[in-house]
């Protein structure tokens, strides 16, 4: 952020988010950092049943592709990695052998990571396989725009009234999110997911994200802060997360699908229903781990927390997913199944895996 002797400049806030999160001295690029784990509790870091069910996304992504003899894995928004060792673990050895998997981050590279992972700033270029940004656009830098103008930040997080909206921030606004007052221009997510998906030549790219749609806009924004599991104010000065939800409908591409986690996880065999209580009897143990299964399931497909975080799924060059959708898929978008996140980040909430947390990789 720039200055004038003593006295720091407000710039405006996708340039301070920048720095905040991405500087030198960045809240995810600090050398040493503990990583996003070090601050929220996130889907990955909730259950290792996340992990299993990408393994399984995976898993009908290679049959959709053929079984090629290349399967790419690739983490936007990778933290330190913990999503592609678990998808590693998860898979068949036969099907992980042919795995290329990357990391997209622009943190340093974790020691002691599973050499196989491939430490990538920005996504590689005709991949075939599967994309997966677990959090990732949250934390993209965007604009804030109040009454027809940009809004400014200084480094104390104080605000003030910018310069007028440029055009084709303007026209964002019109066509995503029209309401007066206060408003987060998705713009720059939309360019963000466009040039992550776009990288892709075959197969399915995935967005997870607590999100809004068109028809529920939040009236105040929500941008806001997090550090050590504590929602805290959105202060750009490298001491926390700066975040806001996303517009995944306005992020959406050509058969592009929105639903919840919830939905997501059911349809890869995630459920939080509790094992039969005769099994205590004759299987202990085996009802001790299922239940144990069945409590971390309900926590990644809670209502009013993870399970409300919409999922963005984009074919390219395949089918549909899930199967009979495609086009948007505002059907399922804009209530139940629209993840209007309601959770957070925090401490229960999940932010992102590392995530946008940007963590953030092929950040524009």
């Amino acid at each position: 952020m720039s200055t004038e002797g003593e006295r720091a400049v407000p710039v405006r806030w996708r340039s301070a988010m920048e720095a905040a999160l991405y500087g030198p001295d960045g809240f995810y690029t600090r050398p040493g950092g503990p990583g996003p784990a070090g601050h929220f509790r996130t889907s990955v870091h909730a259950s290792r049943l996340y992990a299993g069910a990408v393994a399984r996304l995976l898993l009908t992504v290679d049959e959709a592709l053929g079984h090629p003899r290349w399967l790419d894995l690739v983490d936007v928004g990778a933290g330190r990695g913990e999503l592609l060792v678990g998808v590693l673990a998860a898979l068949p050895a036969r099907t992980a052998a042919r795995v290329r998997p990357y990391a997209v981050e622009r943190a340093a590279r974790p020691e002691g990571l599973d050499p196989r992972i491939h430490w990538v700033p920005v996504p590689p270029e005709r991949t075939t396989g599967l994309l997966f940004a677990n959090e990732w656009l949250d934390n993209v830098p965007l604009e804030i725009a109040e009454d027809g103008r940009y809004v400014t930040v200084a480094p104390d997080g104080t605000e003030s009234p910018g310069g007028p909206l440029e055009e084709a921030d303007r026209a964002w606004l019109e066509r995503w999110w029209p309401a007066p007052g206060r408003a987060e221009i998705g713009r720059s997510r939309d360019e963000a997911w466009a040039a992550a998906a776009g990288t892709l030549e075959r197969g399915l790219a995935v967005a997870v994200d607590y999100a809004h749609t068109r028809e529920a806009r939040p009236p105040f924004g929500t941008l806001t802060g997090f550090r050590a599991g504590r929602e805290v104010p959105a202060i750009p000065d490298g001491g926390c997360d700066v975040t806001a939800h996303v517009a995944l409908d306005s992020c959406a591409g050509p058969g592009a699908t929105l639903l919840t986690q919830r939905r997501a996880l059911a349809l890869l065999g995630v459920s939080g229903g509790r094992p039969p209580l005769a099994l205590a009897s004759t299987d202990p143990v085996a009802y001790v781990r299922a239940l144990s299964a069945a409590g971390e399931a309900a926590e990644l497909t809670a209502r009013g927390g993870l399970g409300d975080f919409g999922w963005l799924v984009q074919p390219v060059g395949i089918a549909p997913w899930p199967a009979g959708h495609g086009e948007a898929g505002h059907e399922e978008a804009g209530h139940e199944e629209a993840g209007h996140g309601g959770a957070g980040h925090g401490d229960g909430a999940g932010h992102g895996e590392g995530a946008g947390h940007g963590e953030g990789a092929g950040t524009p």
